[in-house]
């Protein structure tokens, strides 16, 4: 799996610093939370790790090699958003395996692939249904699963259970648990939801203002915050 180190990182708006010089490390097989209020700049933390945002200052390593020099191609990192985002002509299927027809691996590999991931979160019989016929959390599930087809070396999470309900999201959080445990993927994951991070993270880094104030376990920050 792979490790992240961010230095002196600052993104910078129109409107100001959104992220302010912070340095934070993920360790080989880390699932690392970070939480904080809507504005404070985690997502845009996520954002240029991916690659997504460009970094204004600092550096960024992904297994010690500069994100900006490594090449989409050859990046193994998996991202979960908000919205699922899946193809709605598509059968959930379809959808999950859509990376690796991309890739083109053999029809037979796909499909052996695709019942895999699926066995592991629950979706062998919505495998023929489209996203429509699906509940919020289903959804999420299977955008999971395609994420996850890839076998990432890196998984990035922005708020995946913002969307849903509190037993959607009781659900997908045990999911969520049960697939760190078993996958051992490097994991960084976004929220604002303090027991989400509780709940899911080996350790927290807490922001605010752009600013990272703690970094720590979940019973370090719950016993001395």
């Amino acid at each position: 799996m792979s490790t992240v180190s961010i230095r002196r990182l600052r993104k910078r708006f129109d409107a100001g610093d959104v992220v302010r010089g912070i340095d934070l490390d993920i360790a080989d097989g880390e699932f690392l939370v970070v939480v904080g209020p809507s504005g404070c700049g985690k997502t845009s933390v996520l954002r240029m790790v991916a690659g997504l945002e460009e970094i204004t200052s600092g550096s960024i390593l992904i297994d010690d090699v500069p994100v900006e020099e490594i090449p989409r191609a050859s990046l193994t990192l998996g991202m979960i958003f908000q919205d699922p985002t899946l193809y709605p002509h598509m059968t959930i299927e379809e959808n999950i395996g859509f990376p690796l027809r991309m890739a083109g691996r053999h029809r037979r590999t796909v499909r052996r692939e695709v019942v895999a991931i699926a066995e592991l979160l629950g979706l062998t019989s919505m495998l023929p249904e489209r996203p429509s016929r699906l509940s919020g959390g289903q959804r999420q599930r299977a955008a999971m699963a395609r994420a996850l087809i890839r076998r990432p070396t890196l998984l990035l999470m922005d708020e995946p259970m913002s969307n849903l309900d509190a037993k959607l999201r009781t659900e997908l959080r045990a999911t969520i648990a049960r697939l760190r445990d078993q996958l051992g993927v490097t994991t960084l994951y976004v929220t604002h939801d303090q027991i989400e991070a509780m709940a899911l993270g080996d350790r927290i880094a807490v922001m605010r203002h752009g600013e990272i104030v703690q970094v720590g376990s979940p019973d370090e920050l719950y016993r001395r915050p």
